[in-house]
């Protein structure tokens, strides 16, 4: 399996958050998301990172000195991430498919200019090569 497309979360059925969204916002849509990290996109679909819940919790204490009210007013472009995920781009191959993964738990995926095409989960990646070990379970 050379193609990581057969892995890929197209964009429209992932979670995201925008660069202009408010820390408020980001906090409502990763608890609505259940994940405790999302993607960052800008207005034009091109990756800028990921936000985790650490990063808000953070953002909180240091942007809005705990006061949801200020929340509402900062945008994550303001937030200080810890670390993003590394995207790959849509070219790329399994072996640098599971290089990524395996120190982040998903992959963002990007065109050859920079946008936001969808991303990998480890799950999937490991369910695969679940399946190429051990195919009579």
């Amino acid at each position: 399996m050379n193609n990581i497309l057969f892995f890929l979360t197209p964009k429209a059925m992932c979670a995201f958050l925008h660069d202009d969204d408010t820390v408020r916002q980001a906090l409502e849509k990763m608890e609505q998301a259940g994940y405790a990290a999302l993607p960052i996109l800008n207005k034009q679909g091109d990756y800028q990172g990921t936000l985790t819940e650490g990063d808000l919790l953070w953002a909180l204490k240091n942007l809005c000195g705990m006061d949801m009210r200020q929340a509402e007013g900062r945008r994550i472009s303001e937030i200080s991430r810890k670390k993003d995920n590394l995207p790959v781009r849509i070219t790329a191959t399994m072996h640098d498919l599971v290089a990524r993964a395996s120190n982040q738990n998903f992959v963002p995926v990007v065109d050859d200019y920079g946008s936001f095409i969808g991303l990998i989960t480890r799950k999937a990646i490991i369910r695969y090569c679940y399946e190429k070990l051990f195919p009579e379970d």
